[in-house]
């Protein structure tokens, strides 16, 4: 028998009172919940749910029955201590508890603490908790690849060795290699291998220009095929062709300075390959809008992770920690959740969100805000013709100003220096893709600035002058 315990007693998320022993399935219930909470707690008999000792009449054969009642209803089997205390001079039963081999099932059902409270899991919470206790030997980058799917000549040797040095180790062989990288198991190629060095392009990159702030018309789309390096420099690439780039001197040189801050996307880029969930058969995404550039990466936050821990920073729930470890080892992240945090140094007014398990990064483009601008004060100002008619009265008019502003404005200027120059050569000197060039050339001639004469190899563009209502071939 225990010695006196003089503090009062409160149930809690570890802790369970129990009047009588009664109430022993009860119990065993509340065993089972705490175990799957926490994986340790206390059970008492004797006490009442409010904290008053009660005392029951147990002796070494109450000890016995209760402990075979535990192993005969609680799965998988735990060895509790069971004991009897001394409270407030009565005598109470006491059982102390643990174990670590989640979910645990009383009477062939499961349970998890909250609050104070026993909760019958579902179908569903069980299957979450399963997945909680083997997620590190279930993690999709530490699987064992398919053999036939892949094997040590299915992968490109100057990758490897290309990597290893960036790495700064040792190169020897192809299969020391791997191993080193941890990306051998028993022998098998583990899926992250893949990723990284297969000869085969294992991964899709989806990336495409919208002409508005909706997804309703697209001017460009490029498909993507390649291992997870390349792509995440080919939509680095990709961004920085099709969003505008201003400049700044940094002494006697021009340095090109992106509207959004590189060195944001490619960590977002980065996370974005990193912590996807590569069970999900989605791709990755860049979606080029004209008032934001979204990366989007099947997977939510993983493993509890909230949106205010992850911008809090410092925090870092790996989905696929082989895959992070590989990217550590060239120093593309770091190992102490440092990502986010230089996401927000960088670009402050970056947004955040889930939608049908994709994790979504949205990054503002200032460029948008400005021609919204620059549209609303020329739409704004009032035109005046002061030409004299035949009276010697000046005749006033009043109209809109149609003005081009971005990627617009600059065809205008190509085009008025050289009518007869071609859409290829337009989307060279603007930075487009040639699909995106006709939306632009197609938007001037429908908006009454452009107008094409002749065909299409001895043709030549007209600009049209809005304000004089004349029409000038420059």
């Amino acid at each position: 028998m225990s010695s006196e315990r003089s503090e009062p007693m409160r149930e809690s998320e570890s802790v369970e009172l129990k009047k009588t022993l009664a109430e022993l399935k009860q119990g065993l219930i509340s065993m089972v919940a705490i175990l799957n909470k926490h994986g340790a707690g206390e059970l008492w008999f004797g006490v009442a749910p409010s904290g008053s000792v009660v005392g029951l009449d147990a002796n070494e054969k109450t000890l016995r029955d209760v402990s075979q009642t535990i192993g005969a209803h609680i799965e998988p089997r735990i060895y509790p201590h069971i004991e009897l205390a001394q409270l407030g001079g009565k005598s109470c039963l006491h059982i102390t508890f643990s174990g670590q081999e989640m979910p645990y099932f009383a009477y062939g059902r499961t349970y998890m603490r909250v609050a104070d409270e026993d909760r019958q899991l579902t179908t569903r919470e069980l299957e979450k908790l399963i997945l909680h206790k083997h997620k590190e030997a279930m993690r999709w980058d530490n699987e064992p690849s398919d053999a036939d799917a892949l094997s040590l000549d299915g992968l490109d040797t100057a990758k490897i060795r290309r990597f290893v040095e960036r790495a700064g180790l040792t190169w020897d062989t192809a299969e020391n290699a791997l191993d080193k990288l941890g990306l051998r198991q028993n022998g098998k190629l583990l899926n992250a291998a893949k990723l990284f060095f297969a000869t085969e392009p294992p991964l899709q990159l989806r990336c495409a220009v919208f002409a508005t702030t909706s997804s309703s018309t697209i001017i460009d789309r490029h498909d993507f095929d390649g291992d997870i390096l390349e792509l995440i420099e080919e939509a680095q690439k990709y961004i920085l062709k099709n969003i505008h780039i201003g400049m700044r001197l940094d002494g006697l040189y021009r340095v090109d300075v992106p509207e959004i801050s590189m060195a944001a996307l490619r960590e977002a880029i980065i996370n974005a390959f990193c912590h996807r969930d590569y069970r999900d058969p989605d791709y990755i995404h860049v979606a080029i809008f004209k008032n934001r550039v979204e990366i989007r990466n099947p997977g939510g936050l993983y493993d509890g992770l909230t949106m205010e821990e992850m911008r809090q920073g410092n925090v870092s729930r790996r989905r696929n920690p082989l895959i992070a470890d590989l990217f550590r080892r060239i120093q593309m992240v770091e190992g102490w959740g440092r990502g986010m945090p230089l996401i927000l140094e960088n670009a402050p007014s970056v947004q955040f969100r889930q939608i049908a398990g994709l994790f979504i990064a949205s990054f503002e483009r200032p460029s948008f805000v400005e021609e919204a601008n620059q549209e609303t004060v020329a739409e704004s100002v009032e035109t005046v013709d002061k030409s004299v008619d035949t009276t010697g009265k000046s005749k006033k008019t009043t109209g809109k100003t149609k003005k081009t502003t971005g990627k617009a404005a600059l065809l205008m200027e190509q085009v008025r220096r050289n009518p007869q120059i071609t859409t290829p050569e337009l989307a060279v000197l603007l930075g487009l893709t040639e699909d995106g060039v006709n939306y632009h050339l197609r938007k001037l001639q429908k908006d009454g600035l452009l107008k094409r004469t002749g065909g299409r190899k001895s043709g030549h563009w007209e600009i049209i002058d809005t304000e004089e209502g004349g029409r000038g071939e420059i």
